[in-house]
């Protein structure tokens, strides 16, 4: 009972802030105005109530369920006002030294970079932060911190498909799977930064040529989302599909009995590991360069990463841990240990534009 009170005040609160920024009107920021008076009914010097706010981009149950303990804990209030990612990082450059947000949250490291490129981020300077995350998931200059890593892996069918017909992104685009591959739209990030990766990792030639065998493969026009491409497999609209994990962990887990009898059927397998190893991605917050509340915002971080949250995040949202001293859900260690790939995430951001140019010059819709 004492759970449900705290969320449902955090979704109140976040609602509330939501309203007023879909009036155009900013959230509340600094230190807010309490009650005048005191216990007694007298009246008292008016004191202020700790407060941290956040842009956020991330959109899930276990953000809300997270901010809601640390509030329990420190007595700081976290109010949220949720968006598209672009769209956050336009307001916070609009907003400048006005703005009241103390934290930037999103998925995508391309995005942290951008938001660190427009200059609305400052470093984060916590001991705590960085004993917390390796820095290979921090940026260089702790303008972002991750928060969780998410693996983009092939999804197959196990009756149809064995694993060790299985290897690498770059197999997916060889005849034998002709008819067979299936993937999301590549207008969505999580496709777009698995190119950028590639562009990174082998060059722009080989990238087109691996993105039109892809395309010459598909097992129907892209459409849906990751959880659509499981479903397809089942359909039988192909054998193999492109998906996060953490998708076949919810649907794994999901009320939905369909969705639990389609997961079942699909195995994980992560390719690349006898070459440069799996694409993973990062979400991750950064500290707004003229946040009014700066401790707070960095104790959240720090709340955020440290090893008893980060096991929620991978129990509930089936996520990857950033902080090596949290436990992996059992589901996730049943998918094993696996090689993932070593780029700058800042270069996912950087080979955007030109992962994009190459979706369109081979018709990937």
């Amino acid at each position: 009972m004492k759970n449900r009170k705290i969320f449902s005040s955090v979704i109140a609160t976040i609602l509330s802030v939501g309203l007023l920024a879909g009036c155009g009107t900013a959230p509340q920021g600094g230190q807010q105005a309490a009650q005048p008076q005191d216990s007694k009914g007298e009246a008292s010097e008016p004191k202020t109530e700790q407060v941290v706010n956040l842009y956020s981009a991330r959109h899930y149950e276990v953000d809300d369920v997270l901010y809601a303990q640390f509030t329990e804990k420190t007595g700081i209030k976290v109010n949220v006002v949720k968006g598209k990612a672009e769209e956050l990082i336009e307001r916070l450059k609009r907003e400048g030294e006005s703005t009241s947000a103390d934290l930037f949250i999103t998925v995508d490291g391309g995005v942290l970079n951008n938001a660190k490129l427009n200059g609305v981020l400052q470093p984060v300077k916590s001991e705590v932060v960085n004993a917390n995350v390796p820095a290979q998931l921090r940026d260089k200059d702790n303008d972002w911190i991750g928060l969780s890593t998410r693996a983009r892996v092939i999804v197959y069918s196990k009756d149809r498909v064995k694993p060790e017909q299985l290897s690498t992104y770059e197999d997916l685009a060889t005849d034998k799977w002709k008819g067979k591959v299936l993937v999301r739209s590549s207008t969505n990030l999580y496709n777009q930064s698995l190119l950028a990766s590639m562009i990174e990792l082998n060059g722009e030639q080989k990238t087109e040529e691996w993105a039109k065998g892809i395309v010459a493969n598909l097992g129907r026009a892209p459409e849906g989302g990751d959880r659509d491409q499981a479903k397809a497999i089942v359909a039988g609209s192909g054998d193999v599909a492109i998906m996060n994990t953490y998708y076949l962990g919810q649907m794994l887990n999901s009320k939905d009995a369909e969705e639990v009898k389609v997961a079942q059927q699909l195995g994980v397998f992560f390719p690349n590991q006898s070459t440069t190893g799996t694409h993973v991605n990062i979400s991750g917050a950064g500290l707004v360069k003229h946040s009014k509340n700066q401790e707070n915002a960095v104790k959240l971080i720090e709340f955020l990463t440290d090893k008893e949250a980060q096991e929620l995040v991978s129990k509930t949202n089936f996520e990857y841990p950033v902080n090596p001293k949290a436990e992996k859900t059992e589901l996730l260690k049943s998918w094993g240990e696996f090689k993932a790939q070593q780029i700058d995430f800042a270069k996912l951001g950087e080979h955007n534009k030109k992962a994009v140019e190459i979706s369109n010059k081979v018709g990937w819709k």
